[in-house]
């Protein structure tokens, strides 16, 4: 009686967790096995890759319906839809995509970095082990071609545009804040943390016409959709401390960074060409949840804050004592982005993203305080018809409410700011001709309410594969962006700026070699001009030059560099310039190098970045003309060393301008003459030659193989 009783409980436990089988083998049209090929469970964990023989199996606890998905790269992914229970082995044939690695891909305009991508010129590790970077999205992606290395900003500056020309976009919604908190003339850091996202696409120019509000380029992060396991990452650092978690469940998972930086003991060790009153100090964190739906959908919910805090003495070439600037700064970020399948081949992306930031200032005894609220709703639709033709269309509205007050010490309260609608709508077409003849055709359409402004802006990109690695693209596409928020808080008596885009690139991608050219041509036209009384859009100006990059992981053992130059003739007749001029954030010439080398002895990562740009324009009253000065040639070489102690404890050491070159950025002169009749004037350089970093970073998985080398 003893043994049935046991027996009934055994079967009532096994049922209760009752596993089904799922095996089976992947082939080519020929019957030749894939090896790799990925097959799953849709909206689940559950799958396998399979091995040399083409073969896979795995368990799952599903019941009834489930849809097993196969891919692998090269062939069209395959779907079909069966009982669980009642699954029976067998091969599945796959065939051969016409969108394959021999397929043309459009590559003018944009640098890809992910593992997604089809012809990828960065992996995601490469934004982050950079030397000199720090770890910044944004001083990585200074080392690419067409980009300007403005040390006194940190800011992106891409091909003669200015900062506020490049939007940030996160899984496809708008950033409206991506910086962090700064002082003029000091340097901010991009708000993002490098380890939450699997991929970024970077475009210099003629991007897509789903996005819009930027006149020189796109920055476009993209969260990971899914995590290899559950981790916990710790960081000890000379600036700070981090903490980050994932945990993962059946159909979700959630990831969280959290950090805490505060400069006042790096300060007191490293004296800095700054006088804090008190050193930056900032809490930051980021969060990611993903849910995998039943319908094939997925959902991610990101999320992001930062509050920052500093107080410092800035030396003023028209005053005689120091300005006391003091600034605490409050950031949110917050979207959610759902994308899923339906009907015939038809894919659904809605999303929604706020940011919120908040400023209170002090000037000596004035004070500033500003906060911004801007949303964007987002919904894109996407039609598969064919491997020849894929259309996408969907709308965008972007909602800007910017307040800001000031109140001079024992003076009147004076308020201005804003509120502005951008509505938008685009269509756009990829279209596969032939596996050597690709072309992507669309517009985008979008109404400011607020400036009463409304545009249509075409944009066409085609490519042609010239070789079985080779590549020739070109592109064209009209941008409009409104003007920057120091104007219109005080009017809404403004155009639309404007740009055109002219591009021509070559691309050769081979086993870990990469080599780019593109030539460009940009054209401005009405840019904000304005005197002490007046403003208006009567600027102008154009940008063109040559881009080239080479990467090579392949001919030296364990060595891994990239090289970029980039030359650009630009001018521009805009602010309260005298004549069309070069402006002073331009170098003509500006190029890198960047190398990381495994050492296999010393289980080390070693990197090397230097940084050359030649000397930019500045204006000296005390000189003939305008913006007839020239600063010296700008060079930095870094240095930065990994060693794992173990397998998931690393030390990690850099320093930056390891040759202690003294850069000058410009020079700030005063606003009238002295009694000789001289413009007095002062350099403006780093806030330290220098800059050194140590950190302890120690990863615990379940592997006890993960760790942080690839983000650091």
């Amino acid at each position: 009686m003893r043994t049935i009783i046991t027996m009934f409980l055994l079967l009532l436990a096994g049922s209760g967790f009752a596993q089904t089988k799922i095996s089976g083998k992947v082939t080519d049209p020929k019957g030749n096995p894939l090896h790799g090929a990925n097959v799953f469970l849709d909206g689940t964990y559950d799958g396998a890759t399979t091995d040399t023989e083409g073969n896979f199996n795995f368990t799952t606890t599903e019941t009834g319906p489930v849809t097993l998905r196969i891919t692998y790269l090269a062939f069209t992914p395959y779907s079909e839809t069966f009982d669980a229970t009642t699954y029976i082995p067998k091969t599945f044939s796959l065939k051969e995509s016409l969108n394959s690695l021999d397929t043309v891909v459009i590559n003018a305009g944009t640098f890809e970095a992910g593992d997604k991508g089809r012809v990828a010129v960065l992996k995601p590790l490469d934004i982050v082990t950079t030397a000199g970077s720090a770890g910044d999205i944004v001083a990585a992606l200074q080392t690419l071609p067409g980009t300007q290395t403005v040390g006194e900003s940190g800011r992106l500056f891409v091909r003669g545009g200015e900062s506020d020309e490049t939007q940030t976009f996160v899984d496809g919604l708008r950033v409206p804040q991506p910086y962090g908190a700064s002082a003029n003339n000091i340097p901010t850091r991009g708000r993002f943390s490098p380890f939450l996202f699997s991929g970024i696409s970077f475009s210099t120019g003629g991007y897509s016409a789903e996005y819009g509000e930027a006149l020189s380029s796109v920055l476009l992060l993209n969260t990971t959709d899914d995590p290899d396991q559950e981790k916990t990452d710790v960081s000890l650092m000379t600036v700070g401390l981090g903490v980050g978690n994932t945990q993962m469940w059946k159909k979700s998972s959630l990831s969280l960074n959290v950090a805490f930086i505060d400069l006042s003991a790096y300060q007191a060790a490293v004296p800095q060409a700054v006088d804090w009153n008190r050193p930056y100090q900032s809490l930051s964190g980021e969060a990611v949840y993903r849910y995998h739906f039943e319908n094939n959908g997925l959902l991610k919910v990101y999320g992001a804050f930062d509050a920052s805090r500093f107080s410092l003495n800035q030396v003023d070439i028209n005053k005689p004592e120091k300005v006391r600037f003091g600034l605490e700064n409050n950031n949110f970020y917050f979207n959610s982005v759902y994308k899923g399948y339906f009907g015939d081949n038809w894919q659904l992306t809605a999303g929604l993203s706020h940011g919120l930031g908040r400023n209170d200032i002090r000037i000596d005894a004035d004070d500033v305080d500003n906060v911004e609220n801007a949303t964007h709703l987002k919904m894109k639709l996407k039609k598969t018809f064919s491997e020849h033709i894929k259309l996408n269309f969907g709308a965008d509205y972007f909602i800007t409410a910017f307040d800001e007050h000031f109140q001079p010490f024992g003076g009147v309260r004076y308020s201005t700011g804003y509120d502005a609608n951008i509505a938008a709508g685009y269509a756009e077409a990829d279209i596969l001709f032939t596996k050597k003849w690709a072309g992507k055709f669309g517009f985008r359409a979008s109404n400011n309410d607020y400036l009463d402004q409304s545009a249509i802006m075409p944009r066409a990109s085609l490519a042609y594969k010239v070789s079985k690695f080779g590549t020739l693209s070109v592109a064209y596409g009209d941008f409009v962006q409104a003007p920057k928020q120091e104007y219109l808080k005080y009017s809404s008596r403004f155009e639309n700026e404007k740009t055109q885009h002219y591009i021509l690139n070559y691309q050769y991608a081979r086993n870990g070699q990469t080599f780019r050219a593109e030539t460009y041509y940009k054209k401005y036209d009405d840019l904000v001009k304005f005197t002490s009384t007046t403003y208006n859009n009567g600027g102008f100006g154009y940008a063109k030059g040559v881009d080239v990059f080479w990467r090579d992981n392949k001919n030296i053992k364990n060595l891994e560099y990239w090289f970029s130059y980039s030359y650009i003739d630009t001018q521009r007749d805009y602010r309260d310039f005298a004549y069309e001029v070069t402006p002073s954030f331009v170098s003509k010439h500006t190029a890198s190098l960047v190398t990381k080398y495994w050492i296999q002895s010393l289980k080390s990562q070693v990197g090397f970045t230097n940084s050359f740009n030649s000397g930019r324009p500045y204006n000296n009253p005390n000189d003939v003309g305008f913006m007839q000065g020239k600063t010296k040639a700008y060079n930095n070489l870094s240095l930065s060393w990994a060693y794992l102690l173990s397998q998931q404890k690393i030390l990690y050491f850099s320093i930056s301008n390891v040759l202690g070159t003294h850069n000058v950025f410009g020079y700030e002169y005063a606003n009238a003459p002295d009694a000789d009749g001289t413009y007095r004037s002062r350099a403006i350089t780093p806030t330290a030659d220098q800059f050194f970093f140590v950190g302890f970073f120690w990863t615990i998985s379940k592997d006890k193989k993960s760790n942080q080398l690839d983000n650091l």
